[in-house]
């Protein structure tokens, strides 16, 4: 099969014609998301009325809440907040115009920093150094020099490291993107865009930089968020304060909505990551949640902390929740998430049989930690075995036990569950494979203090931590209209709208299509996936036309050892390039049809991004291309490529 055939023909757009480039920069769309065959004006005409569509009229009809609501502060509306910044560059064989580089309060003066124009090769990064303690990242692209923040605002990974796109650079530790020419995040996980630099260059070739002064303090930015208006009488609801509706929140305020928005929060915590919660059980909130309870009052997001969803009426557009409120809406996202699944084992409800889950989960489970403690971890999901490593240096004893010979096998396959089998065992936990629990017993205060197991063993046990899964929380949506599938999933259109008009729904609990191989809808429990859903559902809600566009990326930290993976699909077959004894690897999936489904790392940066952007470029990888080790990586130079065009 041809290598570089895209996987789906209708992502060959016609955007070589300007008059659609032109409508795409009006409504800031990219250019897969035209309508192949469409002319600029049936594509014009299609976004209006879409766009009438959606938004509807804020006087067509009444609002009403019933209830007390809680009382806020009137915004007085406005744009507030840092900015969407737009690099200014020149092509390197002219200089600035006068006008270009005169002064401008919001800037800095022009600094020169150690690069020049000839240093730089067509698609290739280069790190400089603005001031002593601020790092620019330079990319030369299309002939053009473009200048962004050099951390990613996640974890603060070197962008210079990672895989440069097609005007975006990928983040070599977890995937998030950034827009080249505005520093804006796409693809997550984070929450924020990166600074953006204006360049100029000199008349023999020396690149100097202008940044916004406000962001000289920061590698980080938030994009322009507006507040809500008095006479906007229009009212949006997100449910679930996940990553998400964490996400969704900010990106309605992002599109310029101005009406009221209201973020209902099951647990009592402000939105925070839960990525941390089983690899470092001794954070709080402090260092977990995403923003302060400033932030959402500063831009009106109603913040309801504990409230649940009780009962959607799509039919009156009616939310009822746990709090005793009925809130009227005229757009809601739902990203209720999952909840952890405790298995019908007798004695699954004694008082130190946990789950790890929630912030509340982890301060449970620290308050039964001692030196002395047995802790039993039952399966070998990321959870479970993430916990087990996190606490093994806290206490007596650590005991996973698994239904599978090796862990981690349904997402790594045979080798590399091997060898995380190994690296458990090498960190003195003990791994009870192939086996299960058929009792938790417990004595006269309700706590556990044996369990046994399949073959009649008994092991001592402090505290068990269940890691079995989870179930959707989707219940609340019984007769609403909204169509749940068995196992409590959401069908969704690429757009995130489910099958009731202005009911969006996204995170855990959609099933949704991904960008890579698989054709059918799935249902997958991606932190990086939510948070794509939390700024897709919002930009549509807003009356934009976003289509999904994500490819599925995870990772995990394990004794020291990162662990990424980008991708999804069934394999008949696994490559292993590199060394699994030293941990420095990297895992070719490879299906029945002979194409690379996936790509997993350790200590191999960024191929693991790279391979995630060579799928969403609509490209595809090969068995052909990874079987001789001697040019095994040479498709990462298509990453510069465009997508061919089909006829």
């Amino acid at each position: 099969m041809a290598v570089w055939q895209p996987y789906r023909a209708a992502l060959n757009f016609a955007y070589t014609q300007s008059s659609i480039r032109n409508i795409q920069r009006i409504f800031k769309l990219q250019p897969r998301q035209t309508c192949r065959g469409l002319n600029a004006q049936s594509y014009l005409n299609y976004l209006h009325n879409r766009r009438l569509h959606t938004m509807g009229s804020i006087n067509c009809k009444e609002y009403n809440t019933t209830g007390s609501t809680p009382k806020k502060e009137k915004s007085t509306g406005g744009a507030v907040g840092s900015y969407q910044s737009k690099c200014s560059t020149q092509s390197p064989s002219t200089t600035m115009s006068t006008e270009a580089s005169s002064p401008d309060s919001e800037y800095t003066s022009a600094v020169r920093v150690d690069c020049n124009v000839a240093d730089l090769k067509e698609n290739e990064m280069k790190q400089v150094d603005f001031d002593e303690d601020t790092r620019v990242l330079l990319v030369k692209q299309n002939d053009r020099l473009l200048a962004v923040g050099a951390k990613c605002s996640h974890y603060g990974a070197p962008l210079q490291t990672g895989a440069l796109g097609l005007g975006r650079v990928r983040c070599p530790w977890h995937g998030a993107c950034f827009n080249l020419e505005t520093g804006d995040i796409e693809d997550f996980p984070g929450m924020d865009s990166i600074p953006c630099y204006r360049v100029e260059v000199g008349t023999k070739g020396q690149v100097m930089l202008r940044a916004k002064r406000s962001d000289l303090a920061k590698d980080r930015r938030l994009k322009n968020m507006v507040k809500r208006k008095p006479d906007d009488q229009r009212v949006f609801i997100v449910v679930g304060g996940g990553p998400s509706g964490a996400l969704a929140v900010e990106t309605i305020r992002q599109e310029g909505f101005t009406g009221r928005l209201i973020f209902v929060c099951r647990e009592d915590y402000l939105p925070y990551d839960r990525v941390k919660i089983s690899k470092a059980m001794s954070l709080g909130i402090e260092q977990l949640r995403f923003r302060d309870e400033d932030f959402y009052k500063e831009y009106d997001i109603e913040l309801w902390q504990g409230v649940a969803a009780e009962k959607l009426d799509s039919a009156q557009k009616e939310l009822h929740c746990s709090n005793g409120y009925v809130v009227k809406y005229d757009k809601i996202y739902l990203a209720t998430g999952c909840s952890a699944f405790r298995p019908p084992i007798p004695g699954v409800d004694l008082e130190n049989v946990r789950t790890v889950r929630e912030l509340a989960d982890t301060k449970a489970i620290n308050a039964f930690i001692t030196p002395e403690t047995r802790v039993v971890c039952l399966g070998s999901s990321f959870i479970a075995l993430e916990a087990a490593a996190g606490l093994v240096s806290k206490v007596q004893s650590v005991t996973v036990v698994a239904r599978e010979n090796v862990p981690l096998k349904a997402a790594f396959g045979p080798e590399i569950g091997q060898r995380m089998l190994q690296l458990f065992e090498d960190n003195k936990v003990i791994m009870r494979m192939q086996s299960g629990i058929t009792d938790i017993i417990g004595n006269e205060e309700g706590k556990v203090t044996e369990v046994e197991l399949v073959d009649g063993t008994r092991l001592p046990c402090d505290l068990l931590i269940l890691g079995t899964g989870s179930k959707l929380n989707t219940q609340f949506l019984a007769k609403s209209g909204v169509k749940v599938n068995r196992n409590g999933s959401v069908d969704v259109t690429d757009f995130l709208e489910s099958n009731v008009p202005d009911v969006y729904v996204g995170g855990d609990i959609a099933n949704a299509h991904i960008h890579g191989l698989a054709h059918d809808r799935v249902n997958i429990g991606h932190y990086q996936l939510a948070q794509y859903h939390g700024r897709v559902a919002a930009i549509n809600m807003c009356g934009g036309a976003k289509k999904l566009e994500a490819v599925p990326f995870f990772f995990t930290l394990i004794f020291g050892k990162g662990l990424r993976y980008a991708g999804h699909g069934s394999y008949k077959e696994v490559i292993i390039d590199g060394s699994l004894d030293d941990f420095k690897f990297v895992a070719y999936f490879i299906n029945e049809a002979d194409t690379v489904t996936a790509v997993a790392s350790c200590g191999r940066d960024p191929i693991v991004a790279q391979f995630a952007e060579l799928i969403s470029q609509g490209k595809c990888l090969g068995r052909g291309q990874v079987t001789d080790p001697a040019t095994r990586e040479d498709w990462v130079k298509k990453l510069g490529e465009p997508l061919p065009q089909v006829r």
